[in-house]
């Protein structure tokens, strides 16, 4: 998965914008504007709780074209002291999309890494919306009650690739999840090393500079087996080993390996909760309505439907799980149940 989505010159990532439209997929900031305001009055209102730090660190991991921290940005209007205060940063390698990103987001004069470890210290928000499902994942099936790890060779015609289980038990069965131990034979489980990495720098961090991490993606809620690694290719499913590079792969998170992940290092949790009844506490309806009385006959089917995309059940509004991480001081952010965090 590495490989085939960031090598520099063939990766999936490096070679290409592919979003929207004429793209492989759309994400929920190209649907509709209100995604991407929501999320910046959500940080507008967390910073507010912060204490008001200036400056804050505002954060995003895999920012597509920019649309989601454009949109967020605008919508700041309303919160100019915050808007002041913070302090733009971009993790994202691909060049394409960087490019993209650089045009978008000229004004606010992002700041670009390579990966989290090399944005400054200081309280920060975060926001990663479909970046989980990107990282690469490990698959293991279960064989004589112990697990064996799927790898990559050749299919019979030896010019194919093609899935083959490692005869010897794997020691990195260790990174599953407790509950998965006792799974029956036949049975596929997946971990994400880089997910739980990522948790663990990103509870330290919370733990000592303060803040928050919001991540929306679409997975489960619980840890639990099943083969989820996907390849999408112009809006439809495609073989995941054909032609690497030439389509997007990804799978489902496991919010309950990833929570657990940023407890233990120090984070306190809020969700997950569904994507449609974050986006409904939000307010989505309301500024729905605020942009139907203003818009043309024709934009208002458009802004209907992007709505309806987001929060139905049937579409994005219960797959896609959003998941807050915070700091142990913080009071629980808008959008989750009231009470102590876990």
């Amino acid at each position: 998965m590495t490989e085939a989505l960031q090598h520099p010159r063939l990766g999936y990532y490096a070679t290409r914008d592919p979003l929207g439209a004429t793209g492989d997929f759309i994400t929920a900031p190209e649907v509709s504007q209100i995604f991407g305001e929501l999320i910046g009055l959500w940080c507008a209102d967390v910073w507010t709780r912060m204490g008001r730090p200036d400056p804050v660190l505002l954060v995003e991991l895999g920012p597509g074209r920019g649309t989601l921290m454009a949109d967020a940005l605008r919508a700041l209007a309303v919160a100019p002291d915050f808007r002041r205060a913070l302090r733009v940063h971009l993790v994202e390698t691909s060049p394409a999309l960087r490019a993209i990103q650089a045009r978008t987001l000229a004004p606010a004069a992002p700041a670009w890494h390579e990966d989290l470890n090399t944005v400054p210290a200081g309280p920060f928000l975060l926001v990663a919306n479909e970046f989980l499902d990107a990282l690469p994942i490990r698959q293991f099936e279960r064989r004589g009650g112990r697990w064996h790890e799927r790898r990559l060779g050749l299919a019979p015609d030896n010019s194919t690739l093609a899935f083959v289980l490692d005869p010897t038990p794997s020691a990195s069965a260790a990174l599953l999840p407790q509950r998965l131990a006792t799974a029956p034979d036949g049975s596929v489980a997946e971990v994400c090393p880089a997910a739980l990495g990522l948790a663990g720098d990103l509870g330290r961090r919370l733990a000592a500079d303060r803040g928050a991490a919001l991540f929306i993606d679409y997975g489960h809620a619980e840890s639990a087996c099943g083969d989820t690694l996907q390849a999408v290719r112009q809006h439809r499913y495609h073989p995941v080993l054909e032609a690497p590079g030439s389509a997007d792969l990804t799978a489902h998170v496991d919010f309950e390996a990833f929570a657990g992940a940023a407890r233990a290092a120090g984070a306190r949790l809020c969700g997950p909760v569904t994507q449609g009844g974050f986006l409904r506490s939000l307010g989505i309806e309301l500024r729905l309505q605020q942009l139907l009385a203003n818009a043309s006959p024709e934009l208002r089917p458009t802004l209907q439907s992007g709505v309806h995309r987001l929060i139905d059940g049937h579409e994005m509004g219960t797959l896609f799980k959003v998941l807050a991480l915070t700091d142990p001081t913080l009071p629980t952010p808008a959008g989750f149940p009231a009470g102590v965090p876990s």
